[in-house]
């Protein structure tokens, strides 16, 4: 007899940003326990499914989740007591009926994925098995190359980058345990290079250093220092991966931003940028590299450069279904940004990286700005060989978890490290 959801027991407890978030347990019927708590981000995109705040000031600055633990403690345990802990698809169209609402406005997307992840890793431990295997069954087969955040700017961080995030992506490797090695090293020898050039060495939202600079070009030239001071070739061994993140500066067809000094440009002069870049550095992903809404951007933006690197869309996708498909359809970047809280269930995030897979789209699965020590994500993109993952820099708990993660699974299977594979064009 397959085990059944017995309770659903959820509560509120504090992300890496100090704000609450939710944290949810669920008990099955058999006595096993699993336990998921939900992450948050800062650079959110308008079309995201609802993260339910309480909205009251007197707590946490109105950004409570008691509404959103209340409907996993009442309605969502109600429907879901009974129900088969290993039927996912089930569990989460309950949830998604139950909700009724397209962007989960109603329970917030908080409440049902903390209640999805919680159900999945019950289940998980009821089976006996990991979460990847329980996801991906026989055709996991792939260790996801990272992408470390190591310089942070934009809405991580309070310094002068319009870029949000300088990643360094350690491909050129065997095995994932050599390139975690690779990018640590380098981030240390970042921070050396950083602090003799009389730059501060605090940290940002993802782990990443986040000293003002001259300019948006100035932390590549660092970055390509530090990644050949640790004895690694740029671009062989170690390329970069950038999350410039405009949408919010993108007014009345422009691109406004202030590093160096305020300056507009249009989207075609953005594009020239980076391919200026591209020609200097080893750039070779570019997420979120124009506005959610400017879709004739993006369709130059993947005319221009879509056949020289990986072109990543994240506030235009949201992981929903129904974005990423006019996002085909219009020829709109060439690999989606997964993240699960932006739709609120495991299946609707199933759903999308197949919509992806079987269209050509690659898949980087994803954590946010506000994260816990849950290492979903890591399992998560195993289970659906994405070959790819961002978890921040090889720093700060909540983010060295899932590169953890990666090692033991790397220790106790026999899985392949991606490598370039899933990146190159």
């Amino acid at each position: 007899m397959p085990p059944l959801i017995a309770n659903l027991i959820a509560r509120e407890v504090l992300d890496s940003r100090a704000n609450p978030t939710l944290e949810v347990d669920c008990i099955l019927d058999d006595g096993t326990m699993g336990r998921a708590s939900v992450p948050s981000g800062a650079s959110t995109g308008q079309f995201e499914a609802l993260e339910l705040r309480d909205g009251d000031s007197g707590r946490f600055m109105g950004r409570g989740v008691l509404k959103a633990v209340e409907n996993v403690n009442t309605v969502i345990r109600e429907r879901l007591i009974g129900t088969r802990a290993t039927d996912q698809y089930r569990v989460d169209q309950a949830l998604i009926e139950l909700d009724g609402t397209p962007n989960k406005s109603r329970l917030g997307a908080n409440a049902t994925l903390g209640a999805s992840f919680a159900v999945c890793r019950a289940a998980s431990v009821a089976a006996g098995i990991c979460i990847y295997r329980l996801l991906g069954g026989v055709g996991t087969k792939l260790l996801p190359t990272p992408m470390l955040n190591v310089i942070n700017g934009g809405a991580h961080a309070s310094n002068n980058l319009d870029v949000q995030e300088y990643m360094i992506v350690p491909a050129g490797f065997n095995t994932f345990r050599a390139a975690i090695r690779a990018a640590a090293e380098t981030y240390q020898h970042l921070k050396e290079l950083l602090q003799k050039a009389g730059k501060s060495i605090a940290v940002g939202d993802e782990g990443g250093f986040a000293p003002p600079f001259r300019d948006n070009e100035e932390p590549l030239d660092f970055i390509v220092q530090a990644i050949e001071k640790a004895g690694y070739n740029p671009g062989e061994q170690i390329a970069i991966g950038l999350d410039v993140a405009p949408s919010d500066s993108y007014r009345e067809g422009r691109y406004h931003f202030t590093n160096p000094k305020p300056h507009a440009c249009t989207a075609d002069q953005l594009i020239d940028q980076y391919e200026q870049w591209q020609a200097k550095y080893p750039i070779i992903s570019i997420e979120d590299g124009l506005a959610e809404e400017d879709w004739d951007g993006w369709k130059l933006l993947t005319e221009r450069l879509g056949k020289k690197m990986q072109l990543v869309g994240d506030d235009i996708f949201v992981t929903n279904v129904e974005r990423l498909k006019r996002g085909i359809k219009e020829n709109a970047a060439n690999a989606v940004l997964i993240k699960p809280n932006q739709i609120g269930t495991i299946s609707q995030t199933l759903d999308c990286v197949k919509l992806a897979t079987d269209h050509g789209y690659r898949t980087v699965i994803s954590h946010r700005s506000g994260e816990t020590t849950d290492h979903f994500i890591s399992d998560l993109a195993v289970a659906v060989n994405s070959g790819q993952i961002k978890s921040g820099a090889p720093c700060r708990s909540e983010r060295v978890a899932k590169y953890n993660r990666l090692i033991r699974i790397e220790d106790e299977d026999v899985l392949g490290y991606a490598g370039f594979a899933t990146l190159k064009r």
